[in-house]
């Protein structure tokens, strides 16, 4: 048996701090442009609930239709991924920009059928058994948003393109300003400023729609003029259209995006159920879920630092130092759930009056705020495994775990303790629990046993 040496785990330590200070120099920024895009829909649930539960419910209803179908577009264009961050690691310039043409091309054409999803907002969530009040308010604040499917696609493309070469500034600069300009234009919309017609909550669907077609626009103009694409980048030709290469990506975001969709609509089917409970239980709901989510915004940038790096260290030809960037991003993700946790748990009474101030909701919130605490370690896990993943261009076991953490346990269950015990919104909760830490385990024990490092150079 070989012994290890002191200057081997010295060596060891050294480059696992090395490690650790790369993907925190590209996490940061990354995290704080999730936090950003996450704020904009914090600020639009903010300024609705001011009109009322009613008008808050309808916006939760409306975001589940939008994002869990705009996710599994967005699944779809990340199969660009892997091929950028290992041909910008391999050096291969002209690799790297017709990936990203051909990201642009899947984004065009998956946004046609999920605007055309979209027309069907209000009877899609009748049949799912919430209220045609509410079904019909969420409908017209999503039908407004139509315009900007591929603004959100599209942007998405670009900062992949920029963030798989470790540029990451241009995404969060627009970002921060996106928020200013969303909540100005709410603020007209919502309530009627500067001569403008108190549009409620239509205007906020409107204002989010704007926005989002502002952040492609900015983007795409900010990467021409600053020359952001030199180097990496050619010439539009027949090549960006090749059905081979379009296949390569989709072969490779399909599972992407079926992961994406699957989590998602976990949460969205939660918020469903919610909604069977009645308006206080999804107010409440939908108060935690957003507060969930704005947490979530951090491990998802370690995710994506993850994808970089892994991606990057593959394409020089570097399997172990991938592996040990897939283990020091793990750390980090659990660590930074780990005292979210805390914070859920402290601030349970504090947190949801920024969202609504009626005592019934505050109370069901305060109590589902430390079930949130639980579960939000095994979030930070499986999102960051999901990024290592994606950064080998492995995709599909990642839904896999997704369908049995979710579908088979998790959902199940939540079901089951919502409606069938007296645990109501809070059965929810456990159930989504269980799934997260099912979906945790998994990746872990994939990572360690078929991760990066046991890639063959």
């Amino acid at each position: 048996m070989r012994l290890t040496r002191p200057h081997e785990v010295l060596n060891e330590v050294s480059e696992v701090s090395t490690e650790l200070r790369r993907l925190t120099v590209l996490a940061v920024p990354i995290v704080v442009t999730q936090v950003g895009t996450m704020m904009m829909g914090v600020v639009d649930m903010v300024m609705v609930g001011g009109l009322g539960k009613e008008s808050l419910a309808a916006a939760a209803l409306g975001s589940v239709w939008t994002m869990g179908t705009l996710v599994v577009g967005m699944g779809l264009t990340l199969g660009i991924d892997p091929l950028i961050t290992q041909a910008y690691g391999a050096g291969d310039g002209r690799a790297v920009g017709l990936a990203t043409q051909r990201g642009l091309v899947i984004a065009v054409l998956v946004s046609v059928p999920i605007a055309l999803l979209w027309f069907w907002t209000g009877p899609v969530l009748v049949l799912a058994g919430q209220s045609p009040v509410l079904a019909s308010m969420a409908h017209d604040y999503v039908i407004v948003q139509l315009p900007s499917v591929f603004g959100f696609l599209g942007f998405m493309v670009l900062r992949a393109y920029l963030q798989g070469r470790s540029i990451v500034a241009p995404a969060l600069w627009i970002t921060l300003i996106a928020n200013v300009v969303n909540a100005g234009i709410n603020s007209v919309l919502i309530f009627g400023h500067l001569g403008f017609p108190a549009l409620g909550l239509v205007g906020a669907g409107i204002a989010t729609g704007i926005t989002r077609a502002l952040m492609f626009v900015a983007l795409a103009l900010l990467i021409w003029r600053t020359g952001l694409h030199h180097g990496a980048w050619q010439p539009w030709s027949r090549a960006a259209f090749a059905p081979a290469g379009l296949r390569t990506i989709a072969v490779l975001g399909l599972p992407v995006g079926v992961q994406l969709g699957l989590e998602m609509w976990a949460f969205q089917a939660a918020t469903l159920f919610a909604g069977w409970l009645g308006e206080v239980e999804l107010a409440a709901h939908t108060i935690v879920i957003n507060l969930a989510s704005l947490s979530f915004m951090v491990p998802l940038g370690i995710s994506i630092a993850a994808v970089t790096r892994v991606g990057n260290l593959l394409g020089a030809g570097d399997p172990k130092g991938a592996q040990r960037a897939s283990w020091v991003a793990l750390g980090m993700g659990a660590g930074v759930m780990a005292v979210s946790s805390l914070g859920f748990i402290a601030l349970r009474w504090v947190l949801p009056r920024a969202y609504n101030s009626e005592p019934e909701v505050l109370a069901v919130a305060a109590v589902l705020l430390p079930i949130a605490a639980a579960f939000q370690l095994f979030d930070g896990i499986q999102v960051v495994g999901g990024g290592i993943l994606r950064g080998m261009g492995r995709t599909r076991p990642a839904a896999w775990f997704n369908l049995l953490g979710y579908y088979a346990l998790g959902l199940p269950l939540s079901l089951y303790l919502a409606f069938k015990t007296d645990m109501g919104v809070a059965g929810i909760w456990w159930g989504l629990t269980l799934g997260l830490f099912v979906v945790a385990v998994l990746m872990i024990g994939w990572i360690g046993a078929r991760g990066p490092g046991h890639i063959r150079t």
